[in-house]
């Protein structure tokens, strides 16, 4: 069965591509041997999972999915861009896609440049099934993994907006450990403005506990968890 589908190059319909995302992992193939995308689209439809596949990293860019769930098997070496280039441009743009390497010209110091960046494995031609299914499964996980973190990060972002200026910097002080005693002297303000404050920043942030009002506080970006000066 000829699974090596075309399905989501350019002319692919939105809807279509959305569909991939609201439903299950796609592993998206890249290879120039024609012969090698095919077997790969079998064994990964075989363990059902949806795939996809090109003949180079310009035909996937092209395609405009990568921020469909699942990971990508890419070739180290093919015409145009290389699989290492485009795992080095995924980082540049802050694509935090999961890359298994699969190819029968690797080398160690392509193998340490390849997992040093990050990626899941790096194997070489021929490979067991199980080994490649493993690989792909371990990566499939993985970014379920950030999805989910990347979607706490993003309602607590939300939440944090909710806050006037005077509840982020008594977020700050209770995050740093302080007392409230000690966070209405350095904020000039009564221990009782402090508790209401500190409150308000609870029933905003949705926190049932300091604990878990802090712990949201550490999933927020560096720099949304600096006060500027008063």
């Amino acid at each position: 069965m000829r699974v090596d589908q075309p399905l989501l190059r350019r002319s692919a319909p939105l809807s279509l591509q959305c569909s991939y995302e609201e439903n299950q992992p796609l592993v998206i193939i890249v290879d120039d041997d024609v012969s090698v995308r095919e077997a790969l689209s079998e064994l990964i439809l075989s363990a059902g999972f949806q795939s996809t596949s090109f003949a180079s990293t310009r035909e996937l860019l092209e395609a405009d999915i990568l921020d469909s769930p699942g990971c990508l098997i890419l070739d180290v070496r093919m015409p145009g861009a290389s699989g290492l280039h485009l795992q080095s441009h995924l980082a540049e743009n802050g694509i935090s896609k999961p890359i298994i390497f699969l190819t029968g010209h690797g080398d160690i110091p392509m193998t340490v440049q390849a997992m040093k960046a990050g990626a899941v494995d790096f194997l070489t031609k021929p490979v067991r099934d199980q080994t490649l299914l493993d690989a792909v499964t371990a990566g499939i996980a993985m970014d379920a993994e950030r999805r989910a973190e990347a979607a706490i990060t993003k309602r607590n972002i939300k939440r944090l907006e909710t806050l006037t200026q005077r509840e982020r910097e008594v977020l700050h002080e209770v995050a740093r450990g302080r007392l409230n005693k000690q966070i209405a002297f350095d904020l000039g303000i009564s221990e009782v403005t402090v508790k209401l404050h500190r409150s308000n920043v609870m029933h905003k942030m949705e926190a049932a506990s300091i604990g878990e009002l802090i712990r949201a506080w550490e999933t927020l970006p560096a720099q949304m968890r600096q006060v500027g000066p008063r």
